[in-house]
């Protein structure tokens, strides 16, 4: 028995989170975390009063083109249909685009890149690898999904 295509995920990774509001904070429902792992460094907006994060949790993070399960395009309506989609695994989903793709001149040993994206104006700061970055194009739509671990 064959099964159907999965979706692909542009990234996925885990992050424990080091700090909140780095720069102070700006927004009363909204607070820029700052999250690390081994090879990389995130700063992201997160609407913490509907998903509250604090300083040490951990979390898996997932960034994705689209919720359907069966990997086919998203065509950018919500249904309530009741189907089963990617979202349904993850604690906290955001839609947004990535509009920035920049080379780290800050590190002189590894070829580092920064991806941004911004979800309604929550905005994400991604500092990966090359390698890590491969999947990322300019002014593409994505979903984010976070889980704790």
């Amino acid at each position: 028995m064959s099964q159907g295509k999965m979706v692909e995920y542009l990234f996925d990774d885990n992050f424990s989170v080091s700090r909140l509001d780095p720069d102070g904070k700006k927004f009363d429902k909204v607070t820029r975390i700052e999250a690390h792992n081994e090879q990389m460094y995130m700063q992201l907006d997160i609407a913490t009063e509907i998903y509250p994060m604090r300083a040490g949790d951990k979390f898996n993070m997932v960034l994705a083109p689209t919720l359907n399960l069966d990997g086919t395009p998203d065509t950018g309506y919500y249904t309530q249909a009741g189907r089963k989609t990617l979202a349904d695994k993850f604690d906290y989903v955001m839609h947004g685009k990535l509009y920035k793709i920049s080379e780290d001149s800050s590190t002189s040993s590894s070829a580092k890149v920064e991806i941004y994206a911004s979800f309604g104006g929550l905005l994400m700061l991604l500092r990966c690898d090359t390698s890590s970055a491969a999947s990322f194009e300019l002014d593409q739509r994505l979903f984010l999904l976070i889980r704790k671990v």
